[in-house]
């Protein structure tokens, strides 16, 4: 009994370091630096941890990270609303070491704007 207590204990332990170094940390956004970007999704995935969306702008085509998504079901941004070809204009924050990388703040898709954090 104890011996499987330990071994449950140690697996546990053993999971908890791998999820949080699979998830992005936020640190690693500039925060203090927001940045709007409008421009056609090319490509999104409405799954977890979190959907994206690769958006092209005149500038660039940036991987957009956006919310889990119950969040973003929950605040009526829907799978279909990033469909390829939609116009998207998002608010966010340029990673730091990604520079074609953006944590979303919120999204706009025809004229409905959802915040994501």
């Amino acid at each position: 009994m104890l011996a499987s207590r330990v071994l449950s204990t140690a697996l546990a332990l053993a999971i908890v370091p791998a999820t949080l170094a699979a998830h992005h940390g936020w640190s690693n956004y500039h925060e203090n630096k927001p940045l709007t970007v409008d421009g056609t999704i090319v490509e999104s995935s409405y799954g977890n941890p979190h959907g994206t969306a690769r958006l092209e702008t005149a500038e660039k085509t940036w991987d957009v990270v956006l919310a889990p998504t119950s969040r973003m079901s929950a605040r009526g941004l829907t799978e279909a609303m990033l469909r390829k070809g939609t116009r998207a204009k998002v608010l966010g924050y340029q990673h730091k070491q990604q520079p074609n990388e953006m944590r979303a703040e919120r999204i706009t898709i025809d004229g409905k704007t959802v915040e994501l954090r």
